[in-house]
């Protein structure tokens, strides 16, 4: 068991609020860098890079998949992952339930 299994302490901080990624965005695009937003704010220049772009995306600015786009495609292969589950499921009872009604 490692230190932080120990302590309890979580893996990763929960996400920012929305509000909060939208100033930190508006910032940027005023002019201001994504390291002198990082040195002030929490999130890392890394992260505010990522969101710029993410928004850039969003307004149709640059190529890509938009947030909504992005989330609908992890429901889909949430969704596809529980499906193919249930389907190996039913696909051994079957298997099962042919084996013992031909005794």
């Amino acid at each position: 068991m490692s230190l932080n299994e120990e302590i309890n302490v979580p893996k990763t901080r929960p996400a920012y609020p929305p509000e909060y990624r939208e100033q930190i965005i508006s910032l940027a695009r005023s002019g201001r860098t994504p390291e002198d937003l990082a040195r002030e704010f929490e999130p890392s220049a890394q992260t505010i890079r990522t969101w710029v772009a993410q928004a850039q995306t969003d307004a149709g600015q640059r190529p890509g998949l938009t947030s909504d786009e992005k989330e609908e495609l992890a429901r889909l292969r949430r969704e596809n992952k529980q499906l193919r589950e249930e389907r190996e499921i039913l696909r051994k009872a079957t298997a099962f339930f042919v084996r013992e009604t031909s005794r």
